[in-house]
């Protein structure tokens, strides 16, 4: 949607074509707090982050519109020296005794997603729901496509080294959590994070399970959620459970963002295999797709 609407508000007429609605995507169950996690490659993920950044600081300022705000947390283990020459254009940063501290946009996406529905609208972006079982099938009907179908570029592509990684999150009822908390090794297949959300909700978190394609709950991994996060704050472990969500990161050795031309002069631009980055980098790498459309 991103890519969709940087495209239209350019002068482009742009049509979205998606199997499933913004609601049931990854993105509706991101925990969705801005940080490069989980991308690459470095030297790109640092300027496409810091684009988005200043959309987000922009947006914070309507968060009941858009469902984004600032808020503070801290990165348990993260120091600055250890971050790329990006950490330096984020107001804000600093090394604790715990880790980084930071003030950075945390994102309800529900709301954020209707949001951006309508956006498209008013700029005149139809959104058809479709289930596209080739890029020919695009191809034929438009001089210009972009590929923006993170895990189900796998088949479509195809390309074999886009692959999924498992996050399963646990939402329950607020017990007075106003800053956020992560605590993440990227050689492990668990994290630990809590994200405190509009309307007394607070998101648990989480795991990172790479190859796993499984969309339901895990009972155990759950309470394993809980507990982890309860070690932190002990006030979680007598929270009412709202629900449970899972979602599959595209995850790939790096984002592809590149063009094509086909035989017959027609255009396939690339914007996929953002990982656990892609509210992070949504609109910086819009924009470079955008670019890329143009020429």
């Amino acid at each position: 949607m991103s890519t969709a609407l940087v495209l239209a508000r350019t002068g482009r007429r742009v049509r979205v074509w998606s199997r499933d609605p913004a609601e049931r995507t990854t993105s509706a169950v991101a925990g969705a707090l801005w940080w490069p996690y989980r991308i690459d490659p470095v030297e790109r993920v640092g300027p496409w982050s810091l684009r988005s950044l200043r959309s987000y600081e922009e947006w914070a300022e309507r968060p009941d519109e858009t469902g984004v705000r600032t808020v503070e947390g801290v990165h348990q283990g993260v120091r600055l020296a250890g971050l790329g020459a990006w950490a330096g254009e984020v107001a804000g940063l600093r090394d604790t005794g715990e880790g980084l501290a930071a003030r950075l946009p945390l994102i309800d996406m529900p709301v954020h997603l209707a949001w951006l529905r309508r956006e498209l609208a008013a700029a005149g972006v139809e959104v058809e729901r479709r289930e596209v079982r080739s890029l020919d099938e695009a191809t034929g009907v438009a001089g210009v496509v972009v590929n923006c179908t993170g895990l189900g570029a796998r088949e479509l592509v195809p390309d074999a080294s886009v692959r999924p990684v498992r996050g399963q999150l646990v939402v329950v009822e607020n017990p007075g959590v106003r800053t956020w908390f992560t605590s993440a090794d990227e050689g492990s297949d668990t994290t630990t994070y809590f994200f405190p959300q509009p309307d007394g909700r607070l998101l648990l978190g989480g795991t990172a399970q790479e190859d796993d394609w499984s969309l339901e709950p895990d009972p155990a991994v759950a309470e394993a959620i809980v507990r982890r996060c309860a070690a932190l704050r002990p006030e979680i472990a007598g929270a009412r459970v709202i629900e449970h969500r899972v979602g599959l990161r595209p995850a790939r050795p790096a984002v592809r963002i590149e063009r094509e031309v086909d035989a017959e002069g027609r255009l396939l631009v690339h914007n996929y295999g953002h990982g656990g980055a892609g509210v992070t980098v949504a609109w910086g790498c819009a924009e470079e797709a955008a670019r890329l459309v143009g020429g």
